[in-house]
């Protein structure tokens, strides 16, 4: 994709916008508008850009504090891999493959597939139903019928959002069994929550738009290098290069508006002036921020709640696991990802398991996570019974995502406020996605795409080609 010419530094109108939060959603913002040539100062409070998607040094190893995955229909996350130059550092697969071991059966007849084939949607995940062994041959029949009726579900409707998607499966045939061995498989990864406690507008959305819009839509990506590479070291990259100017280590202290229309941002030791400001921050932060009157009920905000997830860290002395990755049945293991390459280690094998939903064990100490997950990842892969567990440790992101609870979409606020040159970013915004880095993106996308709107520039066209793309 060619993005034409970036502008270099400040330009010739002087409008200013400043961006409080240095996430994927205020870095999105941000070259946006620096794209379309807006002055654009980067405010972020910790010593790095990221967010929640960062890495850090453990002695020698690069750890991630959580593994963060996307799709191939997560169009404008793409877009930005593209933007910072990193899209060959965060492979898509090249065709949905999942490996599903279920401890409860018999070693040998372990290891389920759910993958896609070459064919037009929903023929592209037929065999692989139709050979799932973690399912009886009743269960798949319905899940084929679930999922037709998923697939007319009118995103649009509000009304989707004030039930849960478990009640909704109950009504449509799902086992319990089918809920731990497919929706949840699916749901818990990508919502944060358990089918019960899931809005069924944002699940439908995500089965509909994964599994039953594309055949390829569903094809999983990841980074193989560490993230703060992707989401900090290209990132800061991208945005030198577009003429942005990025503090971290700087944290916002109030925000004003001016008499004259325009905002004052006020950071220790420097008052910044702006003609917008766009606040890309956690939803409690926002809330803080604000100033009266910008939202008509900003105690909506503190209304949002969120999930957290647990990430189990876990070094071998040698290789136990042969594929990327695989997902867990009748264990408390969700995900395990191979960790070894992307961290820099030299010898044996890194595992990270990430555990969504976590809210029952996101404080239980390392020891106990340690007597819980090690023995399970023995039941599963069998080469871990002689090997020596050299590292074991836990990060833990309380707040990980915004909670996907029924009736949440109400309280997602849009990009604009009712303050002129003010607007909201994150994943926790108006965006139609539950909270992943696509949501994140897409809200900069829209904060950007409002503060054009309102300096009355015209938008760069490259920015928004992932929507056509969608």
């Amino acid at each position: 994709m060619t993005h034409g010419t970036r502008s270099q530094g400040p330009v010739a109108d002087g409008r200013h916008t400043v961006v409080v939060g240095g996430g994927l959603a205020g870095i999105t913002t941000a070259l946006a508008l620096a794209d379309a040539g807006v002055r654009v100062t980067l405010l972020e409070g910790r010593p790095r850009l990221g967010g929640l998607a960062f890495s850090f040094q453990r002695g020698d190893l690069t750890v991630d504090n959580g593994q963060h995955v996307y799709l191939r229909c997560c169009t404008a996350y793409r877009w930005f891999l593209d933007r910072i130059e990193g899209a060959a550092l965060a492979p898509l697969q090249d065709r949905l493959d999942v490996p599903v071991l279920d401890v409860a059966r018999p070693e040998g007849r372990r290891l389920g597939r759910l993958r896609r084939d070459a064919l037009p949607v929903p023929l592209h995940l037929g065999r692989s139903l139709a050979t799932y062994p973690h399912l009886s041959l009743a269960d798949r029949a319905k899940v084929g019928r679930a999922a037709l009726a998923l697939k007319g579900l009118d995103l649009a409707d509000p009304a989707l959002d004030t039930q849960d998607f478990g009640s909704w499966l109950a009504a449509h045939g799902q086992s319990a069994r089918a809920v731990e061995a497919l929706w949840d498989l699916v749901g818990v990864a990508t919502l944060n929550a358990v089918a019960g406690d899931a809005s069924l507008g944002l699940a439908a959305m995500v089965f509909k738009t994964g599994l039953l819009s594309d055949p390829g839509a569903a094809d999983i990506g990841w980074a193989h290098v560490p993230l703060g590479e992707l989401h900090d070291r290209l990132a800061r990259k991208a945005l030198d290069s577009a003429g942005v100017r990025t503090e971290v280590r700087t944290r916002v202290t109030s925000v004003a508006e001016n008499v004259d229309g325009g905002w004052s941002v006020q950071v220790p030791g420097e008052t910044l002036e702006a003609d917008a400001v766009v606040f890309a921050v956690p939803q409690r932060e926002a809330y803080d921020l604000l100033p009266e009157g910008a939202l008509d009920a900003p105690e909506r905000l503190l209304e949002i709640g969120t999930a957290p997830i647990l990430n189990v860290h876990v070094v071998y002395d040698r290789k136990v696991l042969a594929r990327p990755f695989f997902t867990a049945l009748g264990s408390p293991v969700q995900w395990v990802f191979d960790r070894t390459e992307a961290s820099g280690l030299r010898e044996g094998q890194y595992l990270a398991l990430s555990q969504s939903a976590a809210q029952d064990e996101i404080d239980e100490p390392v020891a106990v996570l340690r007597e819980r997950y090690l023995p399970e990842l023995e039941r599963l892969l069998p080469l871990t019974r002689g090997a020596e567990v050299q590292d074991f440790f836990v990060t833990r992101e309380r707040t990980a995502t915004f909670a996907p609870t029924p009736g949440v979409g109400r309280l997602r606020p849009g990009a604009r406020t009712k303050a002129s040159g003010l607007y909201l970013a994150g994943a926790w915004t108006a965006t139609g996605w539950p909270a992943t880095m696509e949501s994140a993106v897409r809200s900069g996308v829209g904060a950007a795409d409002a503060v054009l709107g309102a300096l009355g520039r015209p938008r760069p066209r490259h920015l928004f080609e992932f929507e056509e793309a969608a």
